[in-house]
């Protein structure tokens, strides 16, 4: 075990772990680049539509909120790569990569954010009718945040127990 980091039968320097994590880092990024970008490239098009403008006032709210949220979302997503191009060389990619990561779980949040007011405003203007929509919304939104963050939460907190259990140090997360 070196510097306080978890011995995870890896043999590798701070610089190698943060080389490593950085590709993984990327490949993530990758994935949600893609899927918010597009949605992002559908909801641009809204506006320009003959059909927006029979939106009502809350629709067309509705939609202006969801345009900055998915702005926002591409930015958190796309700051790692503008991070470690202002950063590299500079000898810091442990901390880039600590920070990188931040951006990313923020971006991933403003996508959850993103996708349920898209949903929300679609079944708005497809149904005409709020008795139900929020529920549905509301629903689709817990398992977005089940699956992004309490799953992964929980199997990090029983993988700490265990750690823990076995005298393993778990420093950093990887």
């Amino acid at each position: 075990m070196r510097g306080g980091e978890r011995d995870d039968g890896r043999d590798e320097s701070p610089e190698e772990r943060a080389d490593r994590k950085w590709g993984d880092l990327l490949q993530e990024i990758r994935v949600a680049q893609t899927g918010v970008q597009i949605l992002f490239g559908f909801l641009l098009t809204v506006v320009f539509q003959p059909a927006y403008w029979r939106l009502s006032a809350a629709d067309r709210t509705l939609y202006m909120v969801t345009i900055v949220l998915g702005a926002m979302a591409i930015g958190a997503l796309v700051a790692p790569v503008a991070f470690h191009r202002v950063v590299t060389g500079r000898f810091i990619k442990p901390e880039a990569v600590v920070w990188a990561s931040r951006l990313t779980l923020l971006g991933l949040t403003l996508l959850l954010l993103t996708m349920t007011a898209s949903l929300l405003l679609v079944l708005r203007t497809a149904t005409h009718d709020d008795s139900y929509v929020p529920w549905i919304v509301a629903g689709v939104a817990g398992l977005y945040v089940l699956w992004w963050f309490v799953l992964p939460v929980v199997l990090r907190m029983r993988a700490g127990r265990t750690d823990r259990a076995s005298g393993t140090d778990t420093g950093g997360a990887d």
